[in-house]
């Protein structure tokens, strides 16, 4: 009698179709290259001022896609193209302010940056790819993986280099939806983080057998109903606050024809109009003085005069030097010298405020650093003011991209927010509707109202759930006294987002790692993952 030697499981019967898709799919490069770069098109779509919303999940599933089964040069390749096609098209209102040198560096900076962070996803697909992908923990674990990976480089380009770019985020895509409120107990990593893991669900059904495979949609449905069900987080009513704000609409571009004083007068003017109305607060633009009031004894005597036709202080900015350093500085200017209060820019707009590295650049580029001769020192004191006993948030330009610096002033018992701009070197572009996306943004995930008051528009008083109080249209001089309310009581955003930013960050680097010794270790012992590795594109 014959023996029979046993069979073993893997060689007993073929696994179904549905499964080995999932280590042999993938996009070829040909087409993943196009689809990358209508991913990033259509992401452009999905954030403000488009504001379609929808496209973002759309852009972000393709995108995911097109890096499934790729080698390391391809993901870089296709993320790049990506990063080129979104950044090239989301920023070109730099172009309009220092023609296309500047803009197309920054995008293509920001489009290498974004390349490089789509390897690590590239090779979590390819470190958890098996034949059993219908595991929950594929499932449920690769999509959570990639999608710390996706919101830790958006982490690290906020960051990274001259203290990063925050400014194109998969979460701010969601300002005009229906589940904007997520971003009060998340932030806006958090609200990335989620997105993507719902995209990346969606990606890893597919892989798993996709229409076949009904079970598999699982997790992407439990974390879009979570996205779709959760409510804005409760602060607590604390009373009203009458603030008068105002757009000179004077001539604040970097390039505007003007003689010292001209922007003080159009801000004066403009204010005149709110004379003899009651308010608790006078809030100007930032930049709508220019000259220091603190070693100008002019300027500070137009100021001490609108505070007392107003009554009530004024929040104006000006640039300010104390001592060899140069600050762009928000003061609370009050009748009494002794209550002044002022709060730094915590982030300088390198190129724009202050050149880094300057010796280097100047021998690329030095007529355009020639035109920044300031250079502003980076303020460390706390984002916040106080007028009588409430506390008035601040956040001056683009330090409203920064999380840190809104959750500082929220954490500083600030019940309202004004933030201070100046959009006069963006006339005719969309960046002050990108910038005002933001104001509606840390309006929820803060639970505060906020006055974002711009020297050219759009000024716009927006209300704790993100909804518009009021507004003055661009291009625009003019002012009014609105009554916000006022709030108390921190969201789960402002308490838990700094960790929860660096736990998915660190969860991501921790996650990819051990994906990393897991797939050695698999490969070592008989090469399981050889299906995957053989189909991988280029």
């Amino acid at each position: 009698m014959r023996a029979t030697l046993p069979t073993p499981a893997s060689a007993a019967a073929p696994a179904p179709a549905t499964q080995r898709r999932s280590a042999s799919w993938s996009l070829p490069l040909w087409a993943a290259v196009p689809a990358a770069a209508a991913s990033g098109f259509l992401l452009n779509l999905a954030s403000p001022p488009a504001g379609w919303w929808p496209l973002a999940f759309v852009s972000v599933t393709v995108a995911l896609l097109t890096l499934v089964g790729r080698r390391i040069g391809g993901a870089l390749l296709v993320g790049t193209i990506f990063g080129a096609v979104f950044y090239t098209t989301h920023l070109v209102r730099v172009g309009e302010f220092l023609g296309p040198v500047p803009w197309l560096a920054l995008a293509g900076l920001e489009a290498v940056l974004f390349g490089a962070g789509a390897v690590p996803i590239t090779l979590a697909y390819r470190w958890t790819g098996r034949h059993r992908s219908r595991s929950g923990m594929q499932l449920a674990a690769v999509p959570l993986l990639v999608a710390g990976l996706w919101a830790a480089r958006e982490v690290v380009m906020g960051a990274w280099p001259y203290s990063g770019f925050p400014w194109a985020r998969v979460g701010m895509t969601q300002v005009g939806g229906p589940i904007a409120e997520v971003a009060s107990w998340t932030g806006v990593t958090g609200f990335s983080f989620l997105i993507v893991a719902v995209c990346a669900a969606v990606v890893q059904w597919f892989r798993a057998g996709g229409i076949r495979f009904h079970k598999g949609l699982l997790p992407a449905g439990v974390v879009a109903v979570f996205l779709v069900l959760v409510p804005q987080f409760p602060t607590t009513a604390a009373g009203e606050f009458r603030v008068g704000w105002v757009q000179g609409n004077g001539p604040t571009g970097y390039f505007d024809d003007r003689t010292p004083g001209d922007v003080l007068a159009a801000q004066t003017a403009a204010t005149r109009s709110l004379y003899g109305q009651p308010m608790d607060l006078l809030a100007w633009p930032e930049g709508g003085v220019d000259a220091d009031p603190l070693s100008d004894p002019a300027a500070a005597e137009t100021l001490d005069r609108v505070v007392r036709s107003a009554g009530a202080p004024l929040l104006m900015n000006a640039a300010t030097t104390r001592g060899d350093q140069v600050f762009n500085t928000s003061l609370l200017w009050t009748a009494n010298p002794a209550d002044r209060q002022w709060h730094d820019k915590v982030n300088p707009v390198p190129f724009g405020e202050y050149v880094p590295d300057r010796w280097f650049y100047e021998l690329v580029v030095p007529d355009l650093v020639g035109l920044i001769q300031r250079e502003y020192t980076p303020g460390t004191n706390s984002p916040i003011v106080q007028v009588g006993d409430v506390g008035v948030g601040l956040a001056i330009c683009f330090d409203v991209i920064y999380d840190t610096v809104i959750w500082d002033g929220a954490r500083s018992d600030a019940e309202v927010f004004v933030f201070q701009t100046n959009n006069a070197d963006f006339r005719g572009t969309d960046e002050n509707l990108q910038q005002l996306a933001f104001a509606r943004m840390r309006a929820i995930e803060t639970g505060r109202a906020i006055v974002n008051v711009s020297t050219v528009g759009t000024s716009q008083v927006i209300a704790p759930d993100g909804t518009t109080l009021d507004s003055i249209a661009v291009n625009t001089a003019g002012g009014s006294i609105s009554t916000v309310p006022l709030r108390t009581g921190l969201t789960a955003a402002v308490v838990l987002g700094p960790w929860l930013t660096g736990l998915i960050v660190l969860a991501a680097a921790g996650g990819l790692a051990a994906a990393g010794l897991s797939h050695r270790a698999r490969t070592r012992a008989g090469g399981s993952d050889r299906p995957t590795d053989q189909a991988r594109r280029p």
